[in-house]
């Protein structure tokens, strides 16, 4: 589990070691005309650089956030983001794209997954 989703490492499938830096998180309908939370991450490997921005939709998020009873706060977007990261880097999945949309049921783990490290705390 991400400790720090402002900074932290992750390995990918090649056993390199990337690591991830929390750059912004905003409304994208501002600036792309679609209805996600956008979290965008800085990542470093040696000398090679990316940026990813994790798009969560905002229809799922409201589910999320209606079914565990919890508002829909910044640092909770940015963990749910943080954590997708993780995932997709660890199992090197769309790492040619730098926007990654998180599809409903992977959100729900997310939020689970950061409801069990909070009662667990």
């Amino acid at each position: 589990m991400i400790k720090d989703f402002r900074r932290f490492e992750v390995t990918d499938p090649f056993g390199r070691t990337w690591e991830v830096e929390f750059l912004w998180q905003q409304n994208a309908i501002s600036i792309r005309h679609s209805d996600t939370v956008d979290v965008k991450f800085a990542l470093r490997c040696g000398a090679e650089r990316l940026e990813k921005v994790i798009a969560l939709r905002h229809p799922d998020l409201l589910e999320i956030s209606r079914k565990a009873g919890r508002p829909i706060t910044d640092p909770w977007c940015a963990r749910l983001a943080a954590l997708h990261l993780a995932r997709i880097m660890e199992a090197g999945e769309d790492m040619e794209k730098s926007l990654v949309t998180v599809g409903a049921e992977d959100l729900e783990e997310y939020a689970a997954q950061l409801r069990q490290r909070a009662t667990a705390a």
